[in-house]
């Protein structure tokens, strides 16, 4: 530790954490430490201890080095949070699709008309670079803001080799300007591009064999996601991709049952898929089959508010023993907004799920979704240090306050932001 900046966080109203290094399912995603009257020490980028303060004191250790204190003033203290959903990459937006909407247009009639994730196609194939980037940079650093620390963010807005190797471009200078650590997934199948409306299986060659290889050959990406849906790619085509995927050392994921349930759940546990996405219309049986797997249930519920559409049965996946993360889907479509904090509410509101519950799901079930649930997450020693400080005295308080920034500070890596 000599030689490394020390920080002291103090007079800790709560400090709430889920704890260890893998998903929480069932009764154990509701159970987490909390410590009231708490203290927090973090030396270089690693928490290194924590108590309670009336109970223990601080120890006297921690004088023996110079160290930054931070007084907490009584608030609440938790871990970074991790988006475990994104789509980040992306050229403009779709706000002129708002109307077709409130005239009941549904998701699938817009993407039919050449609209939806076509439209974002065009616009971020005709973005170079730069403008990629610097559009995700804006975003990431309001996501920051909000307590977001750590960030999954997909392609898929290219759907040909340019534009996808382009979009994975952006994600990784992104995330060496940005304190917000990136995930990339590689999302090629997001939907058929338009130049193969009538060569689908030519399509499907092309993703297999050339840009699967070559995304995980030049490490560009850790997982490989599929739009498994209804009109996109059905389950036996999304089985080949993510075969292939794991074929060539890609982790994989899967949007499944988001409009229709086809099968992607059973996909899912298969292929030993590390979260399945979205999950709005998961039946008993689907449920059984991310049970079955050891698949957790990535659920997106500002998605659902936004589409006026049913909310996934995060009760029941609990009750069956699924590890629940929740996350964004921040996209130009279905979701513009990368605010975990409304899904924190959301989480309690429409799902039902506890604060505690909500809490590993934001956290440690996101973290163990992206693979890094051994190093973020938590609170526990030894862990990287990503921890918020909240305006506001408990866990209760942030899952009810609706529509401001509780954020107070972030530390990140050690590294203080307020």
């Amino acid at each position: 530790m000599v030689g490394e900046k020390r920080i002291i966080i103090k007079n800790i109203g709560m400090l709430a954490t889920p704890e260890g290094g893998t998903a929480h399912a069932g009764d154990a995603q509701g159970k987490i430490r909390i410590l009231k009257d708490a203290w927090l020490v973090i030396d270089g980028e690693r928490i290194t201890a924590f108590g309670e303060q009336e109970k223990e004191g601080l120890p006297a250790w921690i004088d023996c080095f110079d160290a930054e204190i931070i007084d907490a003033g009584n608030r609440l203290v938790t871990p970074g949070l991790v988006d475990a959903h994104t789509h980040l990459i992306f050229g403009g937006f779709r706000q002129h699709e708002l109307e077709l909407k409130l005239k009941g247009a549904s998701y699938l009639d817009i993407l039919a008309a050449g609209g939806g994730i076509l439209s974002t196609v065009r616009a971020t194939r005709q973005a170079d670079l730069g403008e990629l980037t610097e559009k995700a940079l804006d975003e990431l650093a309001v996501m920051f803001a909000h307590g977001t620390t750590t960030c999954e963010a997909k392609s898929g807005y290219g759907l040909d080799r340019t534009t996808e190797l382009k979009q994975l471009a952006a994600i990784q200078q992104a995330d060496a300007k940005s304190p917000v650590d990136l995930v990339p997934t590689f999302m090629g199948a997001h939907a058929l591009p338009e130049e193969y409306k009538e060569k689908r299986d030519a399509y499907l060659d092309f993703l297999c064999t050339e840009m699967i290889p070559y995304v995980a050959g030049k490490k560009l990406a850790k997982y490989c996601d599929v739009f498994c849906e209804d009109s996109v790619f059905t389950a036996e085509e999304s089985r080949r991709i993510l075969q292939t995927a794991r074929e060539n050392g890609l982790g994989t994921k899967i949007h499944a049952d988001e409009i229709c349930s086809i099968g992607g759940t059973g996909v899912a546990a298969d292929v030993g898929a590390v979260s399945a996405e979205h999950l709005i219309r998961c039946t008993e049986e689907g449920i059984q089959d991310l049970a079955r797997g050891g698949v957790i249930a990535c659920l997106l519920p500002a998605t659902s508010l936004y589409l006026g559409a049913d909310y996934a049965p995060a009760r029941d996946m609990i009750s069956a023993g699924v590890p629940v993360a929740l996350a964004s889907d921040y996209n130009p479509g279905s979701c513009p907004s990368a605010n975990l904090q409304l899904v924190i509410n959301l989480g309690c509101l429409k799902y039902r799920m506890t604060p505690e519950e909500v809490l590993t799901a934001v956290t440690l079930n996101g973290a163990a979704a992206v693979g890094k649930a051994q190093e973020i997450g938590s609170l526990d020693p030894g862990k990287q240090a990503d921890v918020l400080i909240w305006d506001a005295p408990d866990l209760n308080y942030i899952c009810y306050r609706m529509g401001r920034n509780l954020v107070r500070t972030v530390i990140k890596k050690g590294k203080i932001y307020d």
